[in-house]
């Protein structure tokens, strides 16, 4: 995602002081079942906001983000915390459990988002296992329901060496360990050309091959890369730069299911340096693909501009409240 610093982040703190949160999983029982519930990602559709703009450290209200049903805070960096997730970490326990709580009552999952576009774990030589360990320990650590994982390690992949692609795969298994299927969400958010079979090494299709049975969903981010604009090309049929990476392109070619598939755009002009769609053309394009058969649902790139009136608009043909 494209990222605004709006506070310095925090080094996580007392990372050894975390060795027991990444015990083995509790096996569930009949007082941690309900929990496990609350945590479980939701059925398709999935209606995605990211949250990096500083609001104080709050989350946004569930009256703010009514048609959204994942909140992603931004972001947990190698280096640590930083904008609304490390506010999260600033809020007391009690406040932590009553916006949790809040959010359950209504349906929404509250998840962390990894990296962004300021972070190249690969580039940087960090060690996914242990990277993978630190970051599972912080979503056990403030009781989030999952991760994000918006690696944007441009380098690595067009590289073409396949290291990019190893270690992507190396870090969500590791997640997985702490982080169990069904009962905690990973995603992850894709630029949509690296679902492109033009990369040597496979980019998305290498991870999804290796991966993606461990991966909830995408949340592809249908932007920045001078094109999806408009609803065939956004669908069905992107441009020779970018070929076979429109959304059922990429479930055709790439094999990737198409309940996986969260169509991810800016909320606004300034969101993104390009592909930016308005929210009546987003919800016709919404509703043509749902007619196709798909119905992954969509992301959008931020509160407080991807606001309850936003997503409801782009929701309103093809799955109104």
């Amino acid at each position: 995602m494209v990222y605004f610093p709006f506070k310095s982040f925090g080094i996580l703190a007392g990372i050894a002081s975390l060795a027991t949160v990444l015990a083995a999983p509790a096996p569930v029982t009949s007082s941690n079942t309900s929990e496990i519930a609350s945590r479980r990602p939701s059925a398709t559709p999935h209606f995605v906001v990211y949250s990096d703009s500083w609001a104080g450290g709050l989350p946004p209200t569930v009256a703010e983000i009514e048609g959204f049903n994942v909140v992603a805070l931004s972001f947990l960096l190698a280096q640590g915390a930083c904008d609304q997730a490390l506010g999260w970490t600033q809020l007391s326990t009690a406040q932590r459990a009553s916006i949790k709580s809040q959010y359950a009552a209504a349906g929404i999952k509250l998840i962390v988002s990894a990296f962004g576009s300021t972070d190249t774990p690969t580039t940087s030589g960090a060690d996914p296992i242990a990277m993978a360990d630190t970051m599972a320990s912080w979503v056990l650590q403030y009781d989030l329901d999952g991760i994000d994982v918006d690696y944007e390690d441009f380098g690595a992949i067009n590289a073409g060496d396949g290291k990019a692609e190893a270690w992507l795969a190396s870090f969500t298994t590791q997640l997985r360990t702490h982080l169990p299927q069904g009962q905690y969400i990973i995603t992850h958010a894709p630029v949509a050309p690296w679902f492109s079979p033009v990369y040597p090494a496979g980019a998305y299709r290498k991870v999804h091959e290796t991966v993606g049975d461990q991966i909830d969903w995408y949340n592809i981010q249908f932007y920045n890369q001078n094109e999806y604009t408009t609803c065939d090309n956004l669908l069905t049929a992107s441009s020779t730069t970018w070929p076979e990476s429109s959304v059922f392109q990429i479930n055709s070619s790439g094999g990737v299911p198409l309940h996986k598939l969260v169509i991810g755009k800016p909320a606004s002009t300034s969101g993104a340096n390009n592909g930016y769609m308005s929210h009546t053309l987003l919800a016709s394009c919404i509703q043509e693909a749902q007619a196709k058969g798909w119905n992954a649902g969509v992301m959008a790139w931020e509160f407080p501009d991807a606001s309850s009136s936003w997503i409801q608009s782009v929701r309103s043909s093809a799955f109104p409240l």
